[in-house]
């Protein structure tokens, strides 16, 4: 049976050959953001940033979790006009004033189904590697203003 072969476990292949190199280490901060209402975009790039660079860790991830029912975070160029596309969209996805039988919400919670509540992002050289136009929002889904957590784990070494 070779190497990760079911049943046998796989060797470090880092820097000092899988033994003795450096710790993995967990980062942990959470934060929060109030929003506007619904559909509110709120551009959390550089809070995330700063856990990371707080974090100590060089190389490794950073997980971003939102722990609510009615956000999501994306990925997307933080121009207005693609604001407006993106909320547009949404709107004509899932309508607000669609024929629910859940009360109030349920556009809110069925956007969350197909956008995640998390995103899991490179660090390299202790920085956040993010494309050239890329941002990381949190899209606020529910029906009203909200103050909202984030979770941001970094591990890594």
């Amino acid at each position: 049976m070779g190497p990760g072969a079911v049943g046998e476990p796989l060797k470090g292949t880092g820097p000092h050959g899988g033994r003795g190199g450096p710790a993995l280490r967990i980062h942990t901060e959470e934060f929060t953001i109030r929003t506007r209402g619904p559909f509110d975009i709120v551009n959390i790039t550089r809070q995330v940033e700063a856990v990371v660079e707080r974090s100590g860790i060089r190389n490794g991830l950073a997980h971003v979790f939102a722990p609510h029912a009615t956000g999501v975070l994306a990925l997307i160029e933080d121009e207005p006009g693609l604001r407006a596309d993106i909320v547009d969209t949404l709107k004509r996805l899932i309508p607000p004033d669609g024929p629910y039988r859940h009360p109030v919400n349920a556009y809110s919670h069925i956007i969350s189904m197909f956008l995640a509540p998390d995103r899991t992002l490179p660090v390299i050289d202790g920085r956040l590697v993010l494309g050239t136009w890329q941002s990381l929002v949190f899209i606020e889904a529910d029906t009203h203003a909200r103050t909202r957590r984030i979770i941001v784990q970094v591990v890594g070494e």
